[in-house]
């Protein structure tokens, strides 16, 4: 056993954890990054502290919170300055690289830094024959952006020196919207209908009016891009949204599909190589989604589907196999967890903690029973979502919509009143029945008011 593993970060971006095998899906199969959790750990409670896909990137290599790392929107750019644990990981010996999805600017200071090689989508990228940047400028490259990316990747490792340990991240467009799928894949599922989620019909009642003022309706919201063949006509409206679920649902899983195949591509190559002991293995993804949960897709909200992310680890000399682990746990862990895999100190401005301990199955005594959220980018003009923040504990969540952009990149001049929501996830896991306003829960809601401002002072938002 090597002291410090090798590390394959495996990330793909908008894959829900309900989406995949190992998490219960009713709805598709993964069996390759179901060999992860089957030679590894299983976490079920792992959250995004800001659910949209660059800042949430940016929280994953820095180990802090939005508001500490400047990304705060989609419109902000990462300064590529700051450290990075692959970057502190390559000052201590490590090879480090990185292929696909990068999404936090271009140029001089928003590049990847820290990497020996690096080669990455320009802004979202392309499914279809993608241009891709790296230090020698932007090139095409023709097929798929799945199966390129894997490529990419394993010509590196082929040429990495085996002497040293690696540090690399796979970061995965797919399934992303508009969600085209690969020829190998097109026709999955052509002959079943997937099952549709308990809440596809929500009607938006019982919780704050920012939930029924988003822009992300199934029924009501789906371009001709997302839809690919337009409405057959004479449909009622529900005959309608029953199709437009199964025309988008079947096209992410079909991406998905193609994610799967080519993590075993990958976990084939650590065990051709002899390495799989050697190597921790982790498959993420930057935040949830909606795949039609309360009639949406999506994500930015505080809800369930959308703040939970998947996270599956394997590393055969410290973690148990087919473990699984339900405390909290957050992407700006990530960071320190691979800084003490590999030997590195944690830098103090890092806000995260290891989750080390958790992998070998023991809890430390003051392991955090709450997580903080904050939604930025207020009111955008796609989707409508309201800025918001929020504490969730294991049973109880508190969602405050507070109505302003304060005037940051990427937020609207338009302001709302406050809001708020608290959820039982107890007695109502779907988040249907907001009960802020239940003198039952009087005391909870005060319990978790405080918490919240605790957590705020805590990680230094105070917004």
């Amino acid at each position: 056993m090597s002291h410090r593993p090798n590390i394959l970060f495996i990330m793909s971006d908008d894959h829900a954890a309900h989406a995949i095998g190992a998490y219960g899906s009713r709805i598709n199969t993964t069996p390759h990054i179901d060999r992860i959790a089957a030679g590894g750990m299983r976490f079920g409670n792992t959250f995004c502290t800001n659910s949209i896909c660059t800042p949430s990137r940016a929280s994953i290599l820095t180990g802090t919170y939005s508001h500490i790392n400047g990304v705060t929107t989609l419109h902000t750019q990462f300064d590529a300055r700051l450290p990075v644990f692959p970057g502190l990981l390559r000052e201590a010996g490590y090879q480090t690289a990185v292929f696909g999805k990068w999404h936090l600017g271009h140029g001089e200071l928003h590049d990847p830094r820290g990497f020996d090689e690096w080669m990455v989508l320009p802004d979202q990228g392309d499914y279809h024959d993608p241009q891709m940047i790296s230090l020698g400028g932007r090139q095409a490259h023709e097929g798929y952006a799945t199966d390129i990316i894997t490529d990419l990747s394993l010509d590196w490792l082929a040429r990495r020196d085996r002497e040293r340990p690696f540090c690399l991240l796979v970061h995965h467009k797919a399934p992303h919207r508009p969600w085209e799928p690969d020829d190998k894949h097109a026709t999955m599922y052509d002959d079943v209908d997937i099952p549709e989620p308990p809440t596809l019909r929500d009607d938006y009642s019982g919780r704050s009016e920012a939930a029924s003022a988003a822009v992300m309706r199934l029924a009501r919201d789906m371009d001709a891009t997302d839809l690919k063949e337009p409405v057959p006509s004479g449909l009622s409206d529900d005959e309608e949204l029953v199709w437009k679920y199964q025309r988008y649902i079947k096209d992410y899983l079909r991406c998905v599909a193609s994610v799967d195949d080519n993590v075993g591509r990958l976990l084939d190559y650590l065990d051709a190589e002899g390495v799989s002991e050697d190597t921790m293995v982790v498959y993420t993804s930057d935040q949830g989604f909606f795949l039609g949960d309360h009639g949406w897709y999506d994500k930015r909200f505080m809800y369930e589907e959308s703040l939970r992310m998947p996270l599956l680890a394997r590393y055969p000399s410290l973690i148990p196999a087919g473990s699984s682990c339900d405390d909290l746990v957050l992407n700006v862990d990530f960071a320190q967890t691979f800084l003490e895999l590999g030997g590195v100190p944690e830098l103090p401005t890092m806000q995260g903690r290891s989750i080390v301990p958790l992998l070998r199955g023991e809890r430390p005594d003051d392991w955090r029973t709450s997580m903080y959220y904050r939604y930025w980018m207020h009111d955008d003009q796609i989707h409508r979502i309201r800025a918001h923040y929020g504490v969730r504990t294991h049973r109880y969540k508190l969602i405050c919509y507070y109505g302003d952009g304060y005037g940051l990149a990427g937020n609207s001049d338009r302001i709302f009143p406050t809001e708020w929501e608290l959820f039982d996830l107890e007695r109502d896991p779907m988040e249907l029945t907001s009960v802020h306003d239940d003198p039952e829960y009087a005391q909870v809601r005060r319990e978790l008011e405080t918490e919240l401002d605790r957590l705020q002072r805590e990680v230094g938002d105070l917004p």
